[in-house]
């Protein structure tokens, strides 16, 4: 029947990404606090960092989320910096977050040039990336670990394969303890395409990286959630996660968030009409404003992810002076 066939991918022809053209390479990672870099700030901004440096010195959540073009900046050193200073409890993103970050570890380098890969086939089909990233997986799922964790642990386990484990954010958050999560929408990552992709392992991980979502956005009270660039996925797991942890009980009213992102807003806390392409901005709505409709207090704010992290770690660092 029409309707039951699929496409076989055994066949698939993959590359070696040894000589590979990346356009992220380790030379260009910033280093927190050796640049000079051009300090961003905004109306609020100085509130945020309160809030933040209240939520660490409490003990609170701060969860910080992001899309991949965060990583694909050069700024992992600055997640990781933060992750060691205690401005991160947890770390979570979309599946290319994960990859790139993934291929820096390896390859020292990431973000191939699509335009002319797609033309024959070859994009994404890197075999060490999807390999091992699908290996990762599949042996973390069969003892019960999350996509993060399972990774982390690969890298932490295969240090021959990871020259540049240091300035890989899964691996250090692994090392230090706080939940890395990745959230997967099936069949927009490049290890997805690898013969040995198995769908299931990869549902299974997502599906436990959900739970240790939720389990800290439980515990959001007095804390901060601020999302980097994730359009969808971040917003629409996060709100789903609040659904949960308030549905059991848990006291999530007194919160934090923000979005970054480089799309302006205007007034973002007025209510817009469907016919309004803005409505559907899933942050403005899923973290912003529906959040803290009943107490707590949502901002979003303009900027290129070069300036707005740098900026953030100045700021909680007192450098900025």
């Amino acid at each position: 029947m029409r309707r039951q066939m699929q496409l076989d991918f055994s066949n698939i022809t993959t590359y070696s990404s040894e000589n590979r053209l990346n356009l992220v390479t380790l030379e260009s990672l910033l280093n927190p606090g050796e640049e000079k870099l051009p300090l961003w700030t905004a109306d609020d901004f100085d509130t945020l960092v309160s809030k933040v440096r209240e939520a660490k010195e409490g003990g609170h959540e701060i969860i910080f989320s992001m899309g991949a073009h965060v990583i694909k900046s050069g700024l992992s050193k600055y997640l990781i910096a933060l992750m060691k200073e205690g401005y991160i409890t947890h770390l979570a993103g979309n599946g290319a977050c994960s990859i790139h970050d993934f291929e820096i570890a390896y390859l020292g380098g990431t973000s191939e040039h699509v335009p002319t890969a797609i033309e024959d086939g070859s994009f994404g089909m890197w075999e060490q990336t999807g390999r091992w990233m699908n290996e990762a997986i599949q042996e973390g799922v069969k003892e019960g670990l999350g996509y993060g964790e399972s990774l982390g642990r690969y890298i932490d386990r295969n240090p021959e394969k990871f020259p540049n484990r240091e300035e890989c954010v899964v691996y250090q958050a692994y090392k230090l303890d706080i939940p890395a999560t990745y959230h997967i929408a099936l069949g927009t990552d490049i290890i997805h395409q690898h013969p040995i992709v198995d769908f299931e392992a990869i549902g299974k991980a997502s599906g436990i990286d959900f739970h240790k979502m939720c389990y800290s956005v439980a515990h959001l009270d007095k804390g901060v959630y601020m999302n980097f660039g994730s359009s969808v996925i971040g917003p629409e797991v996060f709100l789903k996660a609040l659904s949960i942890a308030r549905n059991l009980g848990y006291p999530t009213f007194n919160i934090t968030t923000a979005n970054f992102d480089l799309l302006p807003l205007g007034d973002y806390r007025v209510n817009l009409p469907g016919s309004n392409p803005q409505y559907y901005y899933r942050p403005r709505k899923n973290i912003v404003n529906r959040p803290v409709s009943c107490g707590g207090q949502g901002w979003h704010f303009c900027g290129d992810h070069k300036e707005t992290i740098p900026s953030l770690y100045a700021h909680l660092k007192g450098l900025e002076k």
